[in-house]
């Protein structure tokens, strides 16, 4: 009985090492299902809400398809990050779980638990003593890049798979490796695409080595490689990862959000005695600190290397297969864009090897695997270069120093779960009106259809709350095809005056510019209630609805730009109030017009006489000039040539013709055509299919 409560013991260690850093890193709040105050915004927002409407929906199949969560613009679970493996197991219990209901907390510490098993696993390969697992242990679960993840990409902190392909790569036996691989192959892509990518390669090169050595013949390696292939290709499908295109899972960013060479030693905030060291401005994606204690348990493993006799290289030499799997990924993490510090330097790739490196943009967080071999290794050099107790007096002295010193990076992150408890987030839709539109319409949507729209975090939580579908969502990627078919929908919707008759509409500033002059006032509603725009169709004409009174008519409504003050269009600036259609997003000097035509609307003081805009021009080589027509309220104002990159400005006198068309619509619509205007993708200058034209920095009405 005492060999088995000790065996018993050690197996329960680990487990318990990882439950003590949960609470001490993360906090017990967490842990509470219907605690969801700490996912209030930002991304945690987006993966707990798609599981909510996950768990609305009826079931479907692939079974990680989620059409409440974006009508048509949506499409799977893996694509709202709402780890599809824990949302596929508590949906069949949907009816059974409160109202209010986060896996999230019990997804952190089943990482801890998992990180502190196959670490413990991976150490054994190492050593047989329980002190020394236990410390080392203890040290993979203070690792910076784990614990940044937490309270940003909830998936991302299953850093445990990572240590599992490890471990199941460095393990000299074979029994039940492919079960082993295919359990963990399988549960991985229903965790996360880049976790995926990583064990993926682990694996390939595992079942390389193990078909180069003789351990398994070419015909039982490629009846492996497919069987498990397909297995993982069953379970993408399930989580909804071919629910967009190829073409719509490529974005951009390969070579921005990379590893900076220096990624070991930079502590970006993680250390109280370590400085940060220059970096480049997505370097954070690669972030691999490894804290203070695990630095100078190197510096002792360093020395014991130097010493001789810890059998390093013959290990090594035996993972040939494994070590190119880890200089492949750390290759791929440093990306072409090269940084070492604050020093960068670039070689070119071909355009279809930078398009399918993109898939991965946040290449640095490739790393990870390196980062984890990188620790391992430092623990072998301290276990071999010392007698057991001295091994055990520096594991503990970097146990504790690690703990302490990262504290700088992780005292905030607890913060922020240990925040008050609540099971509701703070809304701004407050008025009562908001209830009764809940009980009348079947969708909310927000106009213009877009990933990420501004207000998309209030306004998906109102449709979570009630059990509507929405469009409001933030998806990690979108399909083009239907969110440029929904935009052609709205357009038609905009300038007929026809909506559905099911639908509450919430819209922007530039659909409002575009809806207000044909929505029927007679049967809809349009107003603004708790600083939204809302247009509820039929809804003066429903007696159950709660009737809201309308304070001003949509002209009313209009933004007035105000006489002799300069109206700006940069990023943040009041200029995006009056743009209506074929407008980009601004940016820091301005905003570029993003089609043939492009509009604004405004109200102007009874004396404005001129308008002056100050704008850019879309020149590139070969692409010499921009003609620019200006109509007013419909009457042709200016007629022009844009010949410069900047500095052009364009004088409108707003003649007596014009002044009469502006009093009798109540606005003034400035329309401009633009007959040059063409997209760096036609040029050969990467992807942007924008029409460029003019750049807008600055307009003045005198």
């Amino acid at each position: 009985m005492k060999d088995s409560a000790k065996r018993l013991a050690v197996t329960l260690l680990p487990l318990m090492i990882g439950v003590l850093a949960f609470f001490i890193v993360v906090g017990p709040r967490a842990l509470n299902p219907q605690n969801i105050a700490w996912l209030g915004q930002g991304d945690p927002a987006t993966h707990y809400l798609g599981w909510v409407f996950f768990r609305q929906s009826p079931w479907t199949f692939p079974l990680g398809l989620n059409p409440t969560y974006g009508l048509e613009l949506g499409n799977g679970l893996i694509f709202s990050d709402s780890n599809p493996l824990l949302a596929l197991l508590f949906k069949p219990f949907a009816g059974l779980l409160p109202e209010t209901f986060q896996y999230f907390g019990l997804w952190f510490l089943g990482c801890f638990m998992l990180q502190s098993w196959f670490a413990w696993k991976l150490l054994g390969l190492i050593t047989p003593r329980v002190t020394l697992r236990a410390l080392g242990a203890a040290l993979f679960l203070f690792a910076p890049p784990m614990i940044m993840r937490i309270p940003v990409h909830l998936s991302l902190a299953g850093h445990f798979v990572i240590l599992a392909a490890l471990y199941l790569a460095l393990r000299p036996g074979d029994e039940r490796r492919r079960l082993a691989w295919g359990a963990l192959l399988g549960c991985t892509a229903l965790i996360h695409a880049y976790l995926l990518a990583m064990v993926a390669l682990i694996w390939v090169a595992d079942l390389a080595a193990r078909c180069f050595k003789s351990k398994l013949t070419v015909r039982n390696a490629v009846v492996e490689l497919v069987a498990l292939f397909a297995l993982v290709s069953f379970c993408c499908w399930q989580a909804g990862y071919f629910s967009v295109s190829g073409t719509d899972a490529v974005s951009d960013g390969f070579g921005l959000y990379r590893a900076n060479l220096l990624t070991l030693f930079s502590a970006n905030a993680w250390s109280y005695v370590l400085k940060d060291l220059p970096k480049g401005v997505g370097d954070s994606e690669g972030f691999g600190f490894l804290g203070l204690g695990l630095l100078l348990l190197g510096l002792c493993g360093f020395v014991g290397w130097l010493q001789g006799q810890t059998g390093l290289g013959a290990r090594l030499r035996r993972y040939g297969f494994l070590l190119l799997a880890l200089a492949g990924l750390m290759a791929f993490a440093v990306s072409n864009n090269v940084a070492f510090g604050a020093l960068d330097f670039s070689y070119p790739l071909p355009a279809k090897v930078i398009a399918i490196a993109n898939i991965f943009r946040g290449s640095g967080r490739m790393f990870w695997p390196v980062y984890y071999a990188v620790i391992l290794v430092i623990i072998f050099l301290v276990i071999r270069a010392n007698a057991a107790r001295t091994a055990t007096c520096l594991l503990a002295l970097a146990l504790v120093i690690q703990a302490a010193d990262t504290r700088s990076g992780w005292a905030p992150i607890r913060k922020h779960l240990m925040m008050e408890s609540s099971s509701r987030w703070a809304t701004p839709l407050v008025d009562p009106f908001w209830q009764s539109a809940a009980a009348h319409y079947q969708k909310v949507r927000w106009l213009m259809p877009q990933n990420h729209s501004p207000e998309w975090l209030n306004v998906a939580a109102f449709a979570a709350s009630h059990g509507l579908p929405t469009d409001a969502v933030y998806l990690g990627r979108m399909g083009q095809a239907p969110l440029q078919a929904a935009g052609r929908k709205t357009s038609e919707m905009l300038a007929s005056g026809r909506y559905d008759p099911d639908t509450l509409y919430l819209l922007g500033d530039r659909a409002f510019l575009r809806a207000f002059s044909t929505v029927d006032t007679k049967t809809d509603l349009f107003t603004s209630i708790d600083g939204f725009k809302v247009l509820a169709p039929g809804w003066k004409q429903c007696r159950e609805c709660l009737q809201v009174p309308v304070e001003k008519t949509p002209r009313q409504m209009v933004p007035e730009l105000a006489s002799g003050q300069e109206t700006r269009f940069s990023y943040g600036d009041s200029g995006k109030l009056f743009l209506a259609g074929g407008w980009s997003d601004p940016e820091p000097w301005g905003i570029w017009s993003s089609s043939t035509d492009a509009e604004m609307v405004m109200r102007v003081a009874d004396s404005a006489r001129t308008l002056r805009l100050e704008t850019t021009a879309f020149l590139p080589p070969g692409h010499v000039r921009q003609g620019v027509v200006v109509k007013l309220n419909g009457v042709e104002a200016l007629t022009t040539t844009l010949d410069k990159p900047d500095g052009n400005t364009l004088e409108l006198s707003l003649t007596p013709a014009i002044r009469q068309r502006i009093k009798e619509e109540g606005i003034l619509r400035l329309q401009m055509q633009f007959a040059d205007a063409i997209s760096p993708r036609q040029l050969g200058m990467g992807e942007d299919s924008r029409q460029l034209a003019m750049g807008l920095k600055a307009l003045i009405v005198n």
